[in-house]
Formats: C-alpha cells, sequence, structure tokens
C-alpha cells in the first residue's frame, strides 16, 4: 500500500467507494461542526435529542453514499427507516454520522462510523465486508477494517476535492499488555455482575472514559484493554445500536485480533431483527472480554 491514498481516485468496487466517500467528507464535516452545536427540535430515530450538526452530517453523507453504484440501501442513526437506493447493487451501508455528538457542546471528540454489508439491512455482523471509523481528534485519523486486516490512516485536507488519507499503521493488532479500561452508564444502573466484573479489571487497568465510544474505542485498540457500554437494569437490552455501533465496532477489533460481545456471544453472531435494535457492547483484549463471558 502507498504512503498516501486520494479518497477521489475511482476505485473498482462499492466497497472501497463506502470507504473513500467518509474519508472524503470527514473534514468537510469537521469543518462544519462549529457553527452547528445548538440543538435542534427534532429527535432521532431513537429518541435523541439531535443537534444541527447531526442532521447537517447525515444528510451529506447520505446524498454521497446512495450516488455509489453497487449501493441499494443506506440506514443511518439518524433516520427511522432504510433508504433505497433504488439500484440493484447488493451492498447496504449503515452510518452514524455523529457518534458521541454530545460531546460537541463541551469540545470533546466524536467520529463517525461505517459499516459495509453484504445483504439486506438489519444485518448480521457476519454480514460485514468493511468497517471503519474516524476519530475526530486533535488530528483527524480513521481505522478501517476488510479483509481481515486493519489500517489507521491520518486524513488531510479540507474536504471534498483536496482531502487524503495517509496510511500510519498497517496490520494493526490490540496489544497483549492492556492498559485501559472505560465503561458507560450510570454505575447505580449497573447490574451486580457487570459491577462484580468492573470492580476486578479497576484494580488492573487505567479509566479512560470520555463520553463517545469511538474515543474510548481507539484507546482499546490504540493501548490495549476493554471498552463496555453494559446491559443497565433500566435498559437491560442496551444503549448502543447493534447496526450502526456494535456490528462495526466488533468487526474492527475482532479483525485487529481482539473479541467482542453482548455478554452471551460475539457481536458478530447476535440475530438482527431491526434497524435499530440496542444491544449491550463489550470489546477489548480476547482475555478479558472472555472474563467477563465467564462472570455472566
Amino acid at each position: 500500500m502507498s504512503d498516501a491514498e486520494s479518497p477521489n481516485a475511482k476505485s473498482s468496487d462499492p466497497i472501497s467507494d463506502a470507504i473513500d466517500v467518509v474519508a472524503r467528507s470527514a473534514p468537510e464535516i469537521r469543518g462544519g461542526l462549529a457553527g452547528r452545536r445548538r440543538k435542534t427540535d427534532d429527535e432521532n430515530a431513537s429518541g435523541e435529542t439531535q443537534l444541527a450538526a447531526d442532521v447537517w452530517a447525515d444528510q451529506l453523507l447520505a446524498e454521497r453514499l446512495t450516488a455509489i453504484e453497487g449501493v441499494g440501501q443506506f440506514a443511518s442513526e439518524e433516520r427511522e427507516e432504510v433508504v433505497d437506493c433504488g439500484d440493484d447493487g447488493d451492498y447496504a451501508v449503515a452510518v452514524d454520522p455523529l457518534d458521541g455528538s454530545s460531546n460537541l457542546v463541551s469540545n470533546n471528540s466524536m467520529g463517525t462510523i461505517l459499516g459495509v454489508y453484504d445483504g439486506e439491512l438489519p444485518a448480521s455482523g457476519r454480514d460485514l465486508v468493511a468497517a471503519a471509523y474516524v476519530l475526530y481528534g486533535p488530528i483527524t485519523t480513521m481505522v478501517v477494517a476488510r479483509d481481515g486486516e486493519v489500517t489507521e490512516y491520518v486524513v488531510e485536507g479540507d474536504g471534498d476535492s483536496d482531502a487524503e488519507r495517509r496510511a500510519v499503521r498497517e496490520g494493526v493488532t490490540l496489544p497483549d499488555d492492556p492498559t485501559v479500561y472505560g465503561f458507560g452508564g450510570r454505575v447505580p444502573d449497573w447490574t451486580d455482575r457487570f459491577a462484580d466484573y468492573a470492580s476486578d479489571v479497576e484494580d488492573e487497568l487505567k479509566l479512560r472514559y470520555g463520553g463517545a465510544m469511538i474515543g474510548d474505542v481507539n484507546q482499546v485498540v490504540t493501548y490495549g484493554g476493554v471498552f463496555a457500554y453494559p446491559e443497565l437494569q433500566s435498559r437491560p437490552e442496551g444503549k448502543l445500536r447493534l447496526q450502526f455501533e456494535g456490528n462495526p465496532i466488533a468487526y474492527i477489533v475482532e479483525s485487529a485480533g481482539g473479541a467482542s460481545s453482548n455478554g452471551e456471544e460475539s457481536l458478530l453472531d447476535a440475530d438482527a431483527e431491526a434497524i435499530h435494535q440496542r444491544t449491550p457492547v463489550y470489546v477489548g483484549n480476547e482475555d478479558l472480554v472472555d472474563r467477563l463471558e465467564a462472570e455472566f
């Protein structure tokens, strides 16, 4: 792979095109956040109040991803229904346009998530053929998993025609000696079994939790460890969405030699029954995820 790739060059397949569209759009999305921190009067399909940035990023990605030849369906966390792209393509794309967008108000990290499925939505995680996330941190990075390989890129440029992603790490794997953990949900709302697991992990690892899953997962991919947004007493089905968050992140982490779970099995094996289906999410080093499943 060359040191630099232009996301604007036409590739020969819809999977590469979808990854390139997100890469090309990332600087533009980042550059457009400053004036879109206000809340709207609308809610997304999950009942969460949308920021202007959520709506704008969703519209931008929808316009570009639905135009890809070979993509038959588009779905977004911000939309109630799956969009038929009017194409006979075999692939479906699912996006979380701004993961952790509530962090925009406090100017903390957030990201964009992409899953490319070879099948109709809702789809099993085993139908994923590629997944990626963009992290809008001090610099913009993109982690892509495809064909069992994980690559980290730096994304540079102002967006669209001059965007460029440059590979900085190839063959990414989770470090063998885990360092960090990040657990979501209010502690009083944790189940007893997860609280017991968390107590053990807290004695071994350092807390890294920022309120945007992408930032927290990237810490785990970089340093090793475990991220969880667990089942809660008030929400046993979990909070995160399987199609938009759970499956793509599980695909990336497992491709990097880690493991994922919903508490019972790999997230990639979970039955997909609804487009906005929620799930507990546990990802990280295999030993830490195995210990969690043993605890449960």
